[in-house]
């Protein structure tokens, strides 16, 4: 029986784009997006405890050991499987905290899948995700593993393969409060969708936009800020500014380039103190398929 699993990656995601497309009668909204996975991840370490004593071991400012998604992750695994055993889970994070790249969210269904084999559970995907999403809307994507088109909550997913890609992001270390940006009054409820048939003729991606990059922009300045230094990284390499998007609720944003471009975009953001305080910039490359997705179901 395995006993350990070291180094297991949580990859963080995009939101290509973000359609707020209707709400529902419980308040929910219903939205539009592609979810792309991209290779900035968190590494999770488990290993199997006999004594059905589930923790985290260490600390990470801002996350609570004893509520955080992966802790509730096993917890949860484990009473709706029955399983006797424990585990003891370490969290490397790489993933900037609240910059709507599903950090929390990808760290759980780590979590999940890495115990499916730990703890010889044996579950498909389709049995694992539906536990995924009492913990949140985004964790089922990360399951299911590939691109994905998602409606509903964002839970309802189709495979939308995608060129492979290279971005430009900026983390501009703020958060942006998610339930603040909903709740906004000039939050636009009513985007067109795009449709997956169309998406899948090849119609761009990046046609669409995030509705909720507006509210964000004006709640929380350094968010707009860095889309406007990211447009004009942009343009200094002939680039076209409005591929500039903000993923999820925010705070990150995100600039496809080209490989050849990827060095001077970045040159132009680490020059002249552009950045506002506490920013980073990451380069990060599109991964079409969850690097666990065949091993934590074999």
């Amino acid at each position: 029986m395995i006993t350990e699993l070291r180094h297991l990656p949580a990859p963080a995601k995009l939101n290509l784009f973000l359609h707020v497309t209707g709400r529902r009668a419980d308040g929910y909204h219903l939205l539009e997006t592609v979810f792309e996975m991209v290779d900035l991840d968190d590494r999770i370490h488990l290993r199997v405890r006999h004594d059905g004593v589930i923790g985290r071991l260490g600390t990470l400012p801002g996350i609570d050991p004893d509520t955080d998604l992966t802790v509730r992750a096993a917890h949860l695994l484990a009473r709706q499987t029955q399983c006797p055993l424990g585990v003891e889970i370490e969290l490397e994070k790489r993933i900037p905290i609240g910059g709507g790249l599903g950090g929390g969210s990808s760290d759980a269904a780590t979590v999940l899948m890495g115990l499916n084999r730990l703890w010889g559970l044996g579950l498909t995907p389709d049995q694992l995700a539906p536990i995924g999403a009492q913990l949140g809307a985004d964790v089922p994507f990360f399951i299911f593993g590939e691109t994905a088109y998602a409606t509903g909550v964002g839970d309802e997913l189709t495979a939308c393969p995608q060129p492979a890609r290279s971005y430009v992001l900026i983390a501009p270390g703020v958060g942006v409060a998610t339930p603040r940006v909903f709740a906004d009054p000039g939050l636009t409820r009513d985007t067109k969708p795009l449709k997956i048939d169309g998406l899948l003729r090849g119609q761009s991606v990046f046609c669409g936009r995030n509705d909720l990059e507006p509210v964000a922009a004006r709640l929380e300045a350094k968010v707009a800020a860095s889309l406007s230094l990211l447009g004009d990284a942009a343009r200094s390499v002939g680039i076209d500014p409005g591929l500039t998007r903000m993923s999820g609720s925010g705070s990150t944003v995100f600039l496809p380039v080209p490989e050849d471009h990827l060095a001077a975009v970045v040159r132009f953001l680490d020059t002249g103190n552009r950045l506002c305080e506490g920013a980073s910039v990451h380069v990060v490359r599109s991964v079409a398929r969850h690097p666990l997705r065949s091993w934590a179901f074999a």
